[in-house]
């Protein structure tokens, strides 16, 4: 009934007071079917109002109108307090449903505040919507559980996130450009706390949907934005994002030289990107990209702290951000601090900081170093072992590498072999085969004659793989491992005395070996020949130097080991 008052006191131009009847009847509403019917009801108003032309307030119009309107708008704003706090209610039907009205009620007061030719979002709104998608604050409902709002006090929801995800951010442009934004601002305003950059985190680890070209820009949750406007005009209550390198201290070389006329470039054609209107901007791929770039900028330095955090965001860093970066070198301060972590924080901090070397010029001369020092006794140990290897490899893939450097690393990855286990070993010896296939010149270290007396020249605790002198020592400790008890060990090993006439390995079929693995080959292993289940053991063959040196008479044991093993 209080729906259809209000539709009828809008038709009849009659007081509006059920409108507010209808907001507190949502608001002290306890039970969940009471307060979702409440909600949606409150919502279809809300939208008969807006239709209605009462919540514009731009255009001249009496005194008592605007009373109107702000009273209006202060019920409104009531109304999506509670919206915003159901997000965060026990009730799974109430959040979803929440979202949902907040989104769609986002379209509709958006429309009653634009004009002919000048779309507008109802900007008060929308960041009402971001904080209660990153804040999180706890429900208001009556009768809301105070122990389930203690115990997820600013914690995100995954149905919340994964529905406006999937719905939204990842599918509309328009909402993607100012989620960010406004994401931005929320954290550094409010980033010192660990649960918002987690938040914050959420989203964007599952953002994989940003533009490469302008022809992607194509969906709008806003209708009145999808058509690009050419007046030029910049709406007065967005404040366009500064172009980012405007203070650029490089610029200052890039003048041109006196006497040379300069040859404006195509990006110096363009626009630049804060005098671009609100629809130029939402159809820029440059503006998304500048937003997106200011958003993880602002948030890296919230992670730094955590372990955790700089983990999530490392794994996507090469495939899900630096693409979209307008200056990766942005980013190189947290990368590298990063690197100390150590452990598999530090391996993905490499992988970024190779992938910024390769893709984006990135100067870092210390880059093998940080990975030489990685290479320890715990790296065979370790569950993270064949991630390592499947970076190391892409690291060491280059044939222009210095051949020093190279042979530290097969040098040090063979001594530790003396320590490892055998499904490391499995990994180890295919590596260092096609590390010394890849570079012809390591193959000295192979054929290396020893000498009496002989002292290995690798200096293993030198920090720089350049100083190592790796180069003229030798493989001996895989050379032990050519009677491994392991026959698979064995055969690999044997690889290094034979020519290397093999093609590389494939190191995917020896990175995920395990014992389970290992003990099912060798359990379904089928043999030629059955084995001895017997043999002979003759005098002074087991333990000899334990047992006298007497073949006419039985054996005397001279210790306790070859004490045990004399019978009879």
């Amino acid at each position: 009934m209080l729906e259809s008052a209000v539709s009828n006191a809008i038709r009849d131009g009659t007081s509006l007071n059920p409108f507010a009847d209808l907001v507190d009847l949502a608001t002290a509403s306890s039970d969940p079917k009471a307060i979702h019917s409440a909600i949606y009801a409150t919502y279809r108003a809300t939208v008969t109002i807006a239709q209605s032309g009462k919540l514009d307030g731009r255009r001249g119009v009496s005194e008592e109108t605007e009373l109107i309107r702000k009273w209006l708008e202060a019920r409104v704003n009531d109304f999506t307090d509670l919206l915003a706090g159901l997000m965060k209610d026990e009730e799974k039907a109430l959040r979803i449903a929440a979202l949902e009205i907040m989104m769609s009620l986002l379209t509709h007061l958006s429309n009653a505040i634009s004009t002919p030719g000048v779309p507008r979002i109802h900007l008060p709104h929308f960041r009402k919507v971001v904080k209660a998608l990153i804040l999180c604050p706890p429900s208001v409902r009556a009768g809301h559980s105070a122990t389930h709002a203690l115990n997820a006090t600013g914690r995100l929801e995954a149905d919340i996130r994964d529905k406006f995800v999937d719905v939204h951010l990842s599918v509309h442009d328009d909402i993607r450009w100012f989620f960010l934004r406004e994401a931005t601002n929320i954290v550094n305003a409010q980033g010192s706390d660990p649960q918002v950059a987690d938040n914050l985190l959420s989203y964007l680890e599952r953002l994989m949907t940003m533009p490469t070209e302008v022809a992607e820009i194509n969906a709008f949750w806003i209708p009145q934005f999808a058509k690009p406007h050419t007046n030029g005009k910049v709406s007065d209550d967005i404040p366009q994002p500064a172009e980012e390198d405007d203070d650029d201290w490089r610029r200052f070389f890039d003048e041109p030289d006196e006497g040379i006329p300069s040859v404006p470039s195509d990006k110096q054609k363009k626009k630049r990107i804060n005098s671009l209107s609100l629809i130029a901007s939402l159809h820029s791929l440059d503006s998304h990209r500048v937003q997106f770039s200011n958003c993880w900028a602002s948030l890296v330095p919230h992670l730094a702290s955590s372990s955790a955090f700089s983990t999530r965001a490392l794994s996507i860093l090469h495939r899900g951000v630096l693409p979209h970066f307008t200056r990766p070198v942005r980013l190189m301060d947290w990368i590298s601090s990063c690197v100390d972590f150590g452990g598999s924080v530090g391996l993905l901090a490499l992988n970024g900081l190779f992938t910024m070397i390769k893709d984006y010029n990135l100067d870092y001369p210390d880059f093998y170093t940080r990975l030489y020092a990685f290479v320890d006794r715990n790296i065979l140990h370790v569950k993270y072992r064949a991630r390592f290897f499947r970076l190391m490899d892409l690291f060491l893939s280059s044939t222009h590498l210095p051949v020093q450097l190279v042979a530290s690393f097969v040098k040090r990855l063979s001594r530790l072999s003396l320590s490892a286990p055998p499904a490391a070993l499995i990994m180890l010896m295919p590596f260092v085969y096609n590390l010394i296939k890849r570079h012809p010149a390591l193959m000295v270290m192979i054929h290396q004659e020893h000498v009496e007396n002989y002292v290995d020249p690798f200096e293993a605790d030198e920090a720089s793989p350049l100083l190592t002198n790796a180069i003229a020592s030798s493989l001996w400790e895989l050379a032990s491992f050519q009677h491994h008890y392991s026959e698979t060990i064995a055969t690999l090993a044997k690889l290094f005395s034979n020519p290397f006439t093999k093609p590389p390995f494939l190191m995917e079929d020896f990175l995920d070996h395990t014992y389970t693995t290992l003990f099912e080959t060798e359990a379904k292993r089928t043999f030629k020949k059955d084995p001895a289940m017997t043999f002979e053991l003759k005098k002074d063959e087991l333990f000899p130097e334990g047992l006298s040196k007497d073949v006419n008479s039985l054996a005397q044991p001279n210790d306790v080991v070859s004490e045990l093993w004399v019978f009879g």
